[in-house]
């Protein structure tokens, strides 16, 4: 057979060959694929025409497969497995079955924020499923997003890569971190307390947030920067050991470490704007049924942040 002969073939013919295999009945095999049985056997032919062998013959226990279709047979059957389990099943994701790991981009304030209500949501809905979390710089979310090493990116990217798809989750504003141990501080923070006392500022660039900036600075408001980090588990820490220190975090991450005990939370002396967390995909993932179910379900997820049941309920 010539190489260009495979253009003669019609590749549903595949599915017939293989029904007959192993049905071995031209009834039951027309019914497995969902053909009459006059449109069974008109396919038979046709193939029959293109290997140029009977390949099934008509015997007391059956149609039985000549020599040529039981030498074909095994590698048919291989092919239409293959298409099966690393095609077909990817026009289509069942979360109840499926067995794969997903990825996300995302701070540790992200991990604190998103993973326990959507640990609770997936567990329930992906049960074979697991999640990774991944901290990476904002210049290389385009990248790892587009070669599939994570699937989504989490958070409250100011300067989002334009290539990428978004989605707003929720809105969340700000509040300021004071040690329970600093009495110098009330139920609010006066304007002058806030422009003396040391701060803590989070960036993952390593750079005071130009956002932040500005809003200060649009109300004459000067902060005395002690220290940037771009980890927001150590904050609570460092005020706890240091209650001179203050921070602003978002509302969310304030009420879980206020739970800690040793820091509070208090409302700054300016309305700080409202920032907004995301969920970013790469176009090549766009229509990916797995990557859209996974969106969805983050949607709805975070639907009514910060109203959400406790993760432990």
């Amino acid at each position: 057979m010539h190489a260009v002969h495979i253009r003669d073939l019609d590749l549903n013919l595949l599915v017939v060959f293989d029904a007959l295999q192993r049905e071995r009945s031209v009834t039951r095999a027309a019914a497995e694929v969902g053909l009459s049985q006059g449109a069974m056997s008109h396919a038979l032919n046709r193939l029959r025409a293109f290997f140029e062998d009977p390949l099934f013959v008509k015997t007391s226990s059956g149609m039985a497969p000549t020599a040529k279709a039981e030498l074909i047979g095994g590698t048919i059957g291989q092919i239409m497995t293959a298409l099966q389990q690393n095609v077909v099943s990817q026009a289509r994701f069942d979360p109840s079955t499926a067995r794969r790991s997903f990825v996300l981009c995302m701070t540790d304030m992200g991990e604190l924020v998103f993973l326990p209500p959507l640990i609770k949501r997936l567990r329930k809905a992906a049960p074979h499923c697991t999640l990774r979390s991944m901290q990476i710089p904002l210049e290389e979310i385009e990248a790892t997003l587009a070669a599939g090493e994570a699937d989504l990116a989490l958070g409250s990217m100011h300067v989002a890569p334009e290539s990428l798809f978004q989605q707003q989750l929720f809105l969340h504003t700000f509040v300021t971190m004071v040690s329970v141990r600093n009495k110098a501080v009330g139920k609010t923070i006066k304007k002058a307390q806030f422009e003396s006392m040391p701060h803590i500022v989070v960036s993952l660039t390593g750079r005071a947030s130009e956002a932040y900036d500005r809003a200060f600075d649009d109300y004459g408001i000067k902060r005395n920067i002690y220290l940037t980090t771009p980890h927001f588990l150590a904050v609570p820490h460092l005020i706890d050991a240091h209650p001179e220190l203050i921070a602003n975090v978002p509302l969310e991450l304030g009420n879980v470490f206020a739970k800690l005990g040793t820091v509070r939370i208090v409302p700054p002396p300016i309305p700080l704007p409202p920032f907004a967390l995301r969920q970013h995909w790469h176009p090549r993932f766009h229509d990916d049924p797995a990557n859209i179910w996974l969106r969805q379900i983050i949607k709805e997820t975070f639907d009514r942040y910060p109203n959400l049941p406790d993760a432990t309920d």
